[in-house]
């Protein structure tokens, strides 16, 4: 994956911000160990090889299909009719007990190990909102498992769509600015170039991408992005930004 280069933003920047919003699945919660997990222990029982990176691949492909299809429904919605699409691919066992075992499975999906500690310490200095395509539920399971870092939140059930769609973040910014949070004070966190960075790029949104795949290349399960997009903020880790930020 070509590696782009961040716009000339230094860390003195960070200073003007007063509220982040935050992507939380893939960014914050890693949702690929949680996948990886769930279909280890079906493909074990089942009696099945699961290679690991073609089965983030298949769920990649799968997602970017599911929500063409029913673009209203949630991420976390979808994990049922994508686990349909990808257990033929994979060889696994697709009777109506075993396709829910993915939603099923998102209470333990585990945080990052630096997601808890930097989300406790930015708590302190900025606002934090969650801005998800998860539903309600799965985003409350989320966020007791990251420590309940957040002052708000914006679901994609709350809108009706999921990112990329720009109505997602125009949601959410309307809903901030209401509380006295301006637009021009807003970084969104994010590690989806296809779901985030883009969109947040084009409404003029400041942009901060979290590279979690840094060492592993590819995507994994994260649809491809049409494009790379240059972020304002580019880090591998959580722990990389909150140094930048304590270098202020």
């Amino acid at each position: 994956m070509d590696q782009p280069t961040s716009r000339d933003g230094t860390t003195q920047q960070l200073s003007q911000y007063r509220w982040l919003s935050f992507d939380v699945v893939g960014t914050l919660i890693d949702f690929e160990a949680g996948i990886v997990a769930c279909l280890r222990e079906i493909a074990s029982e089942a009696g099945v090889r699961l290679d690991e990176e073609r089965a983030l691949s298949c769920f990649a492909a799968a997602e970017d299909e599911q929500q063409r299809l029913a673009p209203e429904l949630p991420f976390t919605q979808m994990l049922t009719p994508i686990y349909r699409r990808i257990a033929t691919e994979l060889g696994l066992p697709n009777s109506q007990g075993r396709s829910v075992a993915l939603r099923q499975s998102i209470p333990s999906w585990p945080a990052f190990p630096d997601a808890v500690e930097v989300l406790a310490k930015l708590r302190h200095r900025y606002r934090l909102v969650a801005l998800t395509n998860a539903d309600n539920w799965a985003l409350e399971h989320m966020a007791a498992t990251l420590g309940s870092p957040f002052h708000d939140s914006v679901t994609a059930e709350d809108v009706g769509v999921n990112k990329p769609d720009p109505r997602v973040f125009e949601y959410c910014a309307d809903r901030q600015q209401a509380g006295g949070y301006r637009r021009e004070a807003w970084l969104h966190v994010a590690q989806s170039q296809f779901h985030d960075i883009a969109t947040a790029r084009r409404l003029g949104v400041a942009t901060c991408w979290i590279e979690r795949r840094a060492d592993k290349g590819g995507f994994g399960a994260t649809p491809t992005p049409q494009e790379m997009t240059v972020p304002d903020y580019h880090y591998a880790t959580l722990t990389d930004l909150w140094a930048a930020i304590e270098g202020v």
